[in-house]
C-alpha cells in the first residue's frame, strides 16, 4: 500500500513540475508550441488522475504523520496543476479568438520599426481587418482613442515613461512624429507581443491610440486588451 501511495504523490507532483517547465522549454525554444500546449494537457489529466485517487487514499487509509502531509501538499500540487489551465481556457472561451487589439478600429497605428522583427511571425504585421475590429468592440467596448489637455511632446514624454516603468523593451520612438514602438514579452511563455502608440493633435486636444499585437497565437486570451487598459490607467495617474 506503501508503494502506491508513494506512486501517488509521485504523480501529484509530476503534474505540477510538467505544469512548471512547459513555458521555459518552450521560451528556451527546447519545445515548439504546439508540444509545450500538450505538456499542459497532459500536466492537467495527471494532476486529475492524481488528484482524485489522493483523495481516496486519504478517505480510506487515513494515513498519519510524514506521510500524510506529502499526500496533502502531492493533492495541493495536483490541483494546482488542474485549475491553471483551466482557469486559461475559461479565459480564451471568454473573450474571441483574435489577437490584434488596439483603441482605434477604423485608421489602427501602424507598426514601422517593428515590422521587421515580426518578418517570421506567424501572425503578421498588418492589422487583422474588420471581422476582428468587429469582434473587438463586442468583447472590449472600453478601448478608446486616449484624449488629453497635454501637448504632443507632453503626452510623448508621459507615455515613454510608461512604457519603461511597464518593463516594456523600447524598439524605436520618435517624438517629432509622436510615434513609439515597444515590445512585451510574456513572463512564462516568454511570447512577444508588439506595441505601437500614436501620438497627434486634434482640434483642441491631443489624441494617443494604442496597438498592441501578439506574434504567435490565434487567442491571445485576453492579454493585449488587458495591456492596453493597463497603460491607459498608468496615464491617468
Amino acid at each position: 500500500m506503501k508503494k502506491i501511495n508513494d506512486l501517488l504523490i509521485a504523480l501529484g507532483i509530476l503534474s505540477l513540475l510538467l505544469l512548471l517547465v512547459a513555458g521555459p522549454l518552450y521560451r528556451f525554444e527546447v519545445l515548439e508550441l504546439g508540444t509545450a500546449f500538450l505538456l499542459l494537457r497532459w500536466a492537467a489529466y495527471i494532476g486529475i488522475g492524481a488528484g482524485v485517487l489522493l483523495i481516496v487514499w486519504l478517505v480510506w487509509q487515513r494515513p498519519k504523520g510524514t506521510r500524510a502531509t506529502l499526500s496533502i501538499i502531492a493533492l495541493i500540487t495536483a490541483a494546482v496543476a488542474v485549475w491553471m489551465p483551466y482557469s486559461q481556457l475559461q479565459k480564451a472561451r471568454s473573450v474571441p479568438p483574435i489577437h490584434d487589439i488596439t483603441t482605434d478600429t477604423e485608421n489602427p497605428p501602424e507598426f514601422v520599426a517593428i515590422a521587421s522583427l515580426r518578418a517570421d511571425a506567424p501572425n503578421p504585421v498588418e492589422y487583422a481587418g474588420p471581422e476582428t475590429a468587429e469582434q473587438q468592440l463586442k468583447a472590449y467596448p472600453d478601448l478608446e482613442t486616449y484624449r488629453s489637455n497635454l501637448t504632443t511632446e507632453e503626452l510623448y514624454d508621459k507615455a515613454l515613461v510608461a512604457v519603461k516603468d511597464m518593463g516594456w523593451e523600447l524598439v524605436a520612438g520618435d517624438r517629432d512624429e509622436g510615434r513609439i514602438e515597444a515590445t512585451d514579452t510574456t513572463t512564462w511563455f516568454g511570447f512577444k507581443d508588439d506595441v505601437v502608440i500614436r501620438i497627434r493633435a486634434q482640434a483642441d486636444e491631443t489624441q494617443l491610440d494604442i496597438r498592441s499585437k501578439s506574434r504567435v497565437g490565434r487567442s491571445d486570451v485576453g492579454k493585449n486588451a488587458d495591456r492596453i487598459r493597463e497603460f491607459l490607467a498608468y496615464l491617468e495617474n
